[in-house]
């Protein structure tokens, strides 16, 4: 799959997240909104690619995927917060 830029690919939900609440801050939402897409699509793929080791578990590297990207929700939306309450 070729590159495609999220500034294209997701211009509109930027440009109104961006007008809502500023550049930085709507460019996050839009990032977690991102980020959430790909945890459900991996959760999905979970479901059938299954450890051999672990039987009801999904594959070892579909897990690493998924802790991967909660842990980029996780610090996206605590500099989210952080934005927020410097803003007061």
């Amino acid at each position: 799959m070729p590159f495609s830029s999220a500034f294209k690919d997701h211009g509109t939900e930027l440009e109104r997240h961006e007008f809502q609440m500023g550049v930085e801050a709507g460019r996050l939402a839009v990032t977690l909104d991102i980020l959430t897409d790909a945890l459900v699509l991996v959760g999905q793929h979970g479901v059938y690619c299954q450890s051999a080791r672990q039987p009801g578990k999904p594959a070892m590297d579909v897990q690493m995927i998924s802790l991967g990207i909660l842990q980029a929700k996780e610090l996206v939306q605590s500099v989210l917060e952080r934005m927020r309450a410097e803003r007061g």
